[in-house]
């Protein structure tokens, strides 16, 4: 099922919101007028009650209502529901109840105590329609004897009017949704148009122009941040294009020379016949070129395994002499031949995985085994700090410019370009290097000064 789009989701949002405010809205002003009708013919009630009790408080008039009780009932029918006068325990004077309603059993108002608006008792009639009825004893002088009133009315009016308000409210609030849905879809739509005017621009960015950004002053506040992190991404996509057209180009120069040498020496061999020294110089010569070849596709299969996410290491506590001694028994040969010595002064310990951690000393050693001058001291050496520990190579030669020191690291980049053509460098082993140490969360630094080079590789703690 196709996802609806945020439009629809923003406009069908604001409109449930509306209902939402416009029926707690309405049905608070429901309840405020339910309760000051009530509190109405409530007051009503009372004040009929009082105006027969005044009524009747005339001896005159209670006579009258002995003999004439009709005229009474001529007079109130228009205006209450319900009226009964009585003596407890005798015929009702009056009784009027055009309604047929149940008169109910009432707790009367003492003949000596003010009718007030907490006497008004209320109930439910069969039909559901609210009854309010109040009950009051009077006292006539006849010997002490009490008439009960008793009034009452049914609330079908109060009732009327409330359903009517209610449907308004429930027309009001359904209608203001829909209204409210339908400005927002407008508002919401008119709003995403910067959103897709960027998302046009940046459709538009392709291989031929990754120098172009987004326009961050054209776009909505709201829009500033996504407008940067898209402009961040695309500065690290050129970056990572060109350094990968760059090592292209390195690696297809790489690959043709020792690709060149091999055809080349191998047209002339097929040229004409030869001697048996002359192919076993050969395929000598071609064991090289193809050791190289084979160390050059080892280390790139190695930084391209080790640019995934999911490259596990496996760190242990190393002894720093021990695996300093270790690397430096390998290339104490190479050493010797050059009139170089290999000097340890470090101690400690390092977090880090012991094949990974040698072949980063093993990659920096050789560095330094083939570019010191002779006759020099290779120093390696170790030191800690809060920060954590730093193992570093150093050895005389020439100096390093600021400018190649930073990017040393990079792949195939060589600070003498005159050497491209050694057969025993590839350009990769300072950038296997800093790979093994961003596998670590390290870092990897170079250093040029006073005619001392320093390699060093910062574990953090």
């Amino acid at each position: 099922m196709k996802p609806s789009s945020l439009t629809t989701r923003l406009a069908c949002l604001f409109a449930l919101l509306c209902m939402t405010v416009l029926g707690v809205a309405g049905m608070m002003l429901y309840r405020g007028l339910e309760t000051q009708l009530t509190l109405r013919d409530d007051a009503a009630l009372v004040t009929r009650v009082k105006q027969i009790r005044a009524l009747l408080q005339d001896q005159n008039t209670l006579q009258l209502l002995h003999d004439r009780p009709r005229l009474f009932e001529n007079m109130m029918a228009n205006r209450e529901v319900l009226l009964v006068l009585r003596f407890p325990g005798e015929q009702p004077l009056i009784d009027i109840n055009p309604g047929g309603i149940a008169v109910p059993d009432l707790v009367p108002v003492a003949s000596d105590v003010a009718v007030s608006l907490t006497a008004v008792q209320r109930s439910i009639d069969a039909h559901g329609t609210p009854f309010s009825a109040l009950a009051a004893n009077l006292r006539t002088g006849q010997a002490g004897r009490e008439l009960r009133i008793t009034a009452g009315r049914l609330m079908g009016e109060r009732t009327r009017i409330l359903d009517n308000y209610r449907q308004q409210v429930v027309w009001m609030a359904l209608g203001g949704s829909v209204l409210a849905a339908a400005v927002a879809f407008i508002l919401v739509r008119r709003g995403m148009r910067p959103l897709g005017a960027l998302a046009a621009h940046a459709a538009s960015i392709g291989i031929d122009n990754l120098g172009a950004r987004l326009d961050a002053a054209r776009a909505p506040r709201e829009l500033a941040p996504l407008v940067a992190a898209l402009n961040a991404m695309l500065e690290r996509l050129a970056g990572g294009f060109s350094r990968l057209s760059q090592v292209t180009e390195d690696m297809a120069h790489d690959l043709r020379t020792p690709i060149g040498t091999l055809l080349g020496q191998t047209e002339v061999a097929l040229g004409q016949a030869r001697s048996a020294d002359y192919y076993h110089a050969l395929l000598v010569s071609n064991q090289e070129e193809l050791q190289r070849l084979s160390r050059m596709t080892a280390n790139m299969l190695f930084l391209a395994r080790a640019d995934h996410a999911d490259t596990m290491i496996e760190p242990a506590r190393l002894d720093i002499a021990a695996e300093f001694a270790r690397v430096a028994d390998y290339f104490e040969g190479l050493a010797e031949e050059r009139g170089l010595r290999i000097e340890i002064a470090c101690a400690g310990q390092v977090w880090a995985d012991p094949m990974l951690l040698r072949r980063a000393m093993a990659n920096l050693l050789a560095n330094a085994v083939h570019y010191a001058d002779a006759p020099s001291t290779i120093v390696l050496s170790s030191r800690a700090d809060a920060d954590g520990v730093t193992l570093a190579v150093e050895n005389a030669g020439p100096p390093i410019a600021p400018h190649q020191l930073a990017r040393l690291f990079d792949r195939f980049y060589r600070a003498d370009a005159a050497r491209r053509d050694s057969s025993q460098s590839s350009g990769l082993g300072l950038a296997i290097v800093r790979t093994i140490m961003a596998l670590h969360d390290g870092s990897a630094q170079a250093a040029s000064s006073d005619g001392i080079n320093r390699f060093s590789l910062h574990f953090r703690m």
